[in-house]
């Protein structure tokens, strides 16, 4: 699986990326991939394809998620601005915890 991330810079784009990704990998109807989208109960995705999907977005963003973020990652929303947040181009999500925030900083080069 290789997408083009080039022209990712904003959550926007990233948010948009990452529908493409689910609707087309895991052939989900692009209608339920809204922000608010629970990723398990809206998208009926299992939490190994959560896993999968995780493990994508890391290869392609050379990000790295902490085991239990699927624990973390709930909503579409979440994913997107999660990652965003590894890569800069967004803030700390509110839903990130400090125990979660210090893991994603352990493995990855967050600015502030």
């Amino acid at each position: 699986m290789s997408r083009s991330t080039e022209e990712i810079n904003d959550w926007m784009k990233m948010f948009r990326w990452i529908v493409k990704l689910i609707r087309d990998e895991f052939a989900v109807e692009e209608k339920l991939l809204t922000r608010s989208a629970n990723l398990e109960k809206d998208c009926q995705l299992s939490v190994e394809q959560i896993e999968q999907i995780l493990d994508f977005i890391a290869e392609e963003f050379s990000v790295h998620f902490p085991d239990d973020a699927t624990t973390e990652v709930v909503r579409l929303d979440d994913l997107c601005m999660l990652t965003s947040w590894i890569k800069g181009f967004y803030k700390r999500p509110d839903f990130v915890t400090a125990e979660f925030e210090a893991r994603c900083r352990q493995l990855n080069a967050i600015e502030a």
